[in-house]
């Protein structure tokens, strides 16, 4: 059997090694499209800020590891799909033939549509060589204008504010991560990252980008530009599945799966940041576009591939997010459900906060800052759809008891 799996991240490289150990016999190539070796995109922050060196990037720190699992690593990029022949046309001209094909190409930065986008100087900040180029030029006093302060931007920030430059960030929105937290949270953020010097604009979007003989300008309207040496473009991700164009493979948000990984052509399965499937709360199609989720979709896709039966029961919504040294989690249907209830409790001062989402006697989404120590609870109850019965009650006075209520109803379930 050959099995070809096109991206190297953590879905890919899951779905690899359980094709390794599922059937020693197939023919296992993964398509690596940045001519790197398979790299966790999430480290490159630790890069960034001296935390880790360059090697502590890869997935797989030992160079051996895919050649003894008989895992074959390939360079190129995929322009297209005959599903029909069962082969991948790359880039470069090259045919590859399978008879398993797995899609784990993940997402593809989005630019900006306005004049100056591709100025030298203006930059993304996705790949292992965008962090080489920011390791190179942004120096203590660089002048950097970020857009955007989602979660890639706010992981972006702490290696930025590491490395000592001067950072604006322009937030097109009211308000930071505003897809994972809710505006008390969101201000919470703010407010911790101007403490820490970082000047944040919101309610701002650039008109356009011109280059000066002292660096670029970034206009934004009214005669207002700001001077900068590097303009970092953070706008957020597509998943990317443009090449599957003609294929048949049903797309949506993202590649449209079944509950083995499947997509609507046989044989071709998708799995990570470029699937989407069912959200295991909702019950809604969903594209959730994080580590766990693309590790569990890469394992469920490979079995299938080998012809092992196994299904996913939906995705999990929950994020992770270290701004500056702030945690912060969201978890669920952290926005709340129409007819829902909530119990909330702050601490501005001391930068604590914590929101809890109901739907009847369930926790369906939480918001955190500052309180790690609910985490796996929280995912527990929410995950879990753990019916609270009369501790909801306990929690809306103080949704701190969180541990307390999730060991009576455990011991309840048991």
């Amino acid at each position: 059997m050959r099995y070809l799996i096109i991206g190297a991240g953590p879905a890919g490289v899951t779905a690899a090694e359980t094709l390794a150990r599922t059937d020693p016999q197939g023919e296992i190539s993964l398509l690596c499209g940045e001519q790197e070796a398979p790299y966790a995109r999430m480290a490159i922050p630790y890069l960034l800020s001296g935390r880790i060196p360059e090697s502590g990037t890869r997935i797989r720190p030992d160079p051996g590891h895919y050649s003894r699992l008989g895992i074959q690593l390939l360079s190129g990029r995929a322009r297209s799909v005959d599903a029909g022949d069962r082969t991948v046309l790359l880039d470069d001209g090259r045919t590859l033939a399978y008879d398993r094909l797995l899609v784990a190409t993940g997402s593809t930065p989005a630019l900006q549509k306005i004049p100056g986008i591709d100025l030298p100087g203006v930059h993304t900040c996705w790949t292992l060589d965008d962090a080489r180029f920011l390791l190179g030029h942004a120096k203590p006093g660089t002048r950097v204008v970020q857009m955007g302060a989602g979660f890639v931007g706010c992981i972006i920030m702490q290696g930025l504010v590491s490395l000592g430059v001067d950072l604006t960030i322009l937030v097109r929105s009211g308000r930071m991560v505003s897809r994972m937290m809710n505006p008390a949270a969101s201000a919470m953020i703010r407010r911790w990252c101007e403490a820490k010097g970082v000047r944040i604009r919101v309610d701002t979007l650039p008109e356009a980008i011109t280059r000066e003989p002292d660096g670029l300008r970034v206009h934004l309207g009214g005669g207002v530009a700001l001077p900068a040496d590097l303009y970092l473009c953070l706008v957020g991700v597509n998943p990317s599945l443009g090449f599957l164009a003609g294929s048949g493979v049903a797309t949506g948000k993202g590649i449209v799966v079944d509950a083995a990984m499947q997509t609507s052509v046989p044989g071709i399965y998708a799995a990570g940041d470029v699937a989407e499937f069912r959200d295991c709360l909702t019950g809604q199609p969903a594209v959730n576009a994080i580590q766990p989720n693309a590790v569990e979709q890469g394992r469920i896709a490979a079995l299938n591939m080998a012809g092992r039966q196994a299904a996913s029961r939906g995705s999990f919504a929950f994020n992770v997010l270290d701004t500056l040294g702030l945690i912060s989690y969201s978890f669920g249907t952290w926005q709340g459900v129409p007819g829902g209830g909530h119990a909330e409790v702050a601490d501005a001062e001391r930068y604590r906060y914590l929101r809890l989402e109901f739907e009847d006697d369930r926790i369906v989404g939480a918001n955190t800052v500052g309180l790690t120590e609910h985490a796996g609870v929280l995912r527990g109850l929410i995950e879990g759809q753990v019916r609270l019965g009369a501790w909801k009650q306990r929690l809306q006075h103080n949704p701190t008891q969180l541990s307390e209520a999730y060991l009576a109803c455990s011991q309840r379930l048991a």
